[in-house]
């Protein structure tokens, strides 16, 4: 293998983790917050906003996108930020099937839709 894939591979793999990290991240803050019953904009400077961080599934959530953002460093060492932060758009599409599966979602299929654009464009932002 050249030297060259073998860096695009590892580099994918990076982003593919801090994807999934954060969208794992999501869906926790997501249970979190149904949990707590959300949170309006004019709490966010309140006691509760303390509480709302604190909760756990919150917290995990925030700590899965504290890793992620250590590990995103790695991955704009490694790349171009032109070529790795597009790809971090994958995020979209893993995000959406856990919002499905976790939250059985409504996605619609011009949601599908738009979620496949953003597949071929990931696709031509990593083959260019």
């Amino acid at each position: 293998m050249k030297k060259g894939a073998k860096k695009m591979i590892e580099l994918l793999i990076i982003v593919l983790v801090c994807v999934t990290m954060g969208g794992f991240g999501q869906i926790y803050m997501k249970i979190g917050l149904n949990r707590l019953g959300g949170i309006r904009l004019n709490e966010i400077l309140t006691p509760k906003i303390f509480n709302t961080i604190f909760e756990t599934h919150i917290f995990v959530g925030l700590m899965l996108y504290a890793c992620a953002t250590l590990l995103w460093f790695v991955a704009l060492s490694k790349g171009e930020v032109s070529l790795v932060y597009p790809l971090i758009s994958i995020g979209y599409i893993f995000t959406a099937f856990l919002s499905k599966l976790y939250f059985n979602e409504n996605i619609t299929m011009l949601r599908w839709f738009g979620i496949l654009l953003i597949v071929g464009g990931v696709f031509l932002v990593a083959k260019g």
